[in-house]
């Protein structure tokens, strides 16, 4: 007999079944009975809130708009009237109307490029700053983001009257340069740089955050194989950097846009409280029309249309924030 014949055969223990996965019998614990999920329920209240907030006074601007509402129907010696469409009719067909639309347009087109273009500038240095240099940057970052619009006009005041301005002295020590005595609001076109000087400064900070956040989840391996591949600074950042924050851009573009044709306090303190004609944007055309001329009907149709314009505008720079999604 050989040794194979003798040898005994190690037992090979069976295979484990595989554990069966039970079928739910019943609605998770993360949804309620009828599907809706959880989340809904925790945001009911503040929903709720922003209703009563913003509700009323929603549906008081649209009912404004379509009736005949003065001061005698304020205090209550007339009632009001539907009128329908007319305050809509009356303020399309002015042109006043459609010169401050033209206006706000262009102001606030200048405001978002001018933002846009520092807040980059100033993200992109911080990202090759280090040290104190970005801590101080940061700090002045938050402290210009944090300063109240009215303590920022006031400053920004200052620093353009036309006899106590720091601005007009220090221009006027430049060779050929004479700016003592001069008057920055004495025509529309400059006092409004004047305004978009003051929007910008207060909007750059977040700007500039968001977009720093946004260069921390750009690959260094993409700037590096794109440097390899010969391309220069200007390259990596149009081939590289500009495609990854291109959601970032039209977010921010898209936020820009809206706040900067909403401009009221910077406009309304800058001009005293009482802005001229060549200084109205679509939000202090609105305030003129109801609390200067006192029809608060033409004042709420022009808020409400102010309203449909950026509800459309917002739409429009929301589609393309998908569309940059997708590429």
């Amino acid at each position: 007999m050989s040794a194979a014949d003798t040898t005994t055969p190690a037992k090979v223990p069976p295979p484990r079944p595989a554990p069966q996965r039970a079928l739910p019998d019943g609605p998770r614990r993360g949804r309620t009975a009828n599907g809706a999920p959880v989340p809904w329920l925790l945001l009911a209240p503040c929903l709720l809130i922003l209703v009563l907030v913003m509700g009323y006074p929603l549906v008081r601007l649209v009912t404004l708009s379509f009736q005949k509402f003065g001061q005698s129907q304020l205090w209550g010696f007339q009632p009001a009237e539907s009128v329908g469409f007319d305050n809509f009719t009356t303020v399309l067909g002015d042109g006043e109307f459609w010169a401050v639309v033209l206006r706000t347009i262009v102001f606030a087109a200048g405001c978002v490029i001018f933002t846009m273009v520092v807040g980059m500038l100033i993200a992109l240095l911080l990202q090759r700053v280090s040290g104190w240099l970005k801590t101080l940057i940061n700090i002045v970052l938050v402290a210009s983001w944090g300063m109240p619009v009215i303590v920022a006009t006031t400053v920004f005041k200052w620093l353009f009257d036309s006899d106590y301005g720091i601005l007009n002295a220090l221009l006027s020590k430049l060779p050929g340069v004479e700016l003592i005595g001069h008057n920055w609001f004495a025509s529309g076109p400059q006092g409004l740089a004047v305004i978009m000087l003051l929007v910008v400064w207060g909007a750059v900070p977040f700007v500039v955050i968001t977009l720093s956040a946004g260069l921390t989840q750009v690959p260094q391996e993409l700037e590096e194989a794109a440097r390899l591949d010969g391309a220069n600074g200007w390259g990596v950042f149009r081939h590289v950097t500009l495609p990854i924050l291109k959601p970032i851009i039209v977010m921010l573009t898209t936020l820009s846009v809206i706040w900067d044709m909403g401009v009221f306090p910077q406009v309304f303190v800058m001009r005293n409280g009482h802005p001229e004609q060549e200084f109205q944007l679509l939000q202090t055309y609105s305030y003129d029309r109801a609390f200067v001329v006192n029809d608060y009907a033409q004042g709420s149709a022009i808020a409400l249309l102010t309203v449909l314009l950026l509800g459309v505008v917002a739409v429009y720079m929301r589609q393309m924030l998908k569309i940059g999604e997708v590429e």
